[in-house]
């Protein structure tokens, strides 16, 4: 397996959707509730500052996908916000770090300053040991700020990394 991290073209969408709508459809990560369709999700990338993919060079297979684009907007607009997203049957394989890693260089690369996660559920370890050994700092804990996909509560861990 060789994957290179790149930017999405349109011939990646039908991938990338599916993925995106494995971690909606699980419930503990994203803040989303709705699938995207191919049109939506057309049109929900094309909206982001940078999309990137992991794709294995030696099949074309995309493991995995991040969107990034600001946090905010006016004097906070030097702050970006991401969301990772890897297939379901290759968690593990370290795809989400080449993803992080691109993204950080890419969020320099598009002038940003920071790099904000919102919502990092705090049960989401393997994420969270990535952030921390990546230099990503926590920036507190919000009590019950996530609704898991059974309806219970879970407390949501801030980070962001310095550009």
């Amino acid at each position: 397996m060789n994957i290179e991290v790149r930017a999405y073209t349109d011939n990646d969408i039908e991938a990338m959707v599916t993925i995106w709508n494995q971690v909606v459809e699980d419930g503990v990560a994203f803040p989303q509730e709705e699938c995207l369709t191919p049109e939506s999700g057309t049109a929900f990338f094309a909206e982001q500052t940078y999309c990137g993919v992991a794709e294995d060079t030696d099949t074309g297979r995309i493991y995995g996908m991040y969107i990034l684009h600001p946090n905010n907007v006016g004097r906070c607009g030097h702050i970006c916000n991401a969301s990772y997203a890897v297939d379901r049957e290759s968690r593990g394989l370290h795809i989400g770090e080449k993803l992080v890693s691109d993204c950080l260089a890419q969020g320099k690369a598009h002038g940003y300053r920071v790099l904000q996660f919102n919502a990092v559920v705090a049960s989401n370890v393997h994420a969270r040991h990535l952030y921390e050994r990546l230099g990503f700092k926590q920036l507190g804990t919000i009590p019950g700020g996530f609704r898991m996909n059974d309806g219970s509560y879970e407390d949501i861990c801030p980070y962001y990394h310095e550009l």
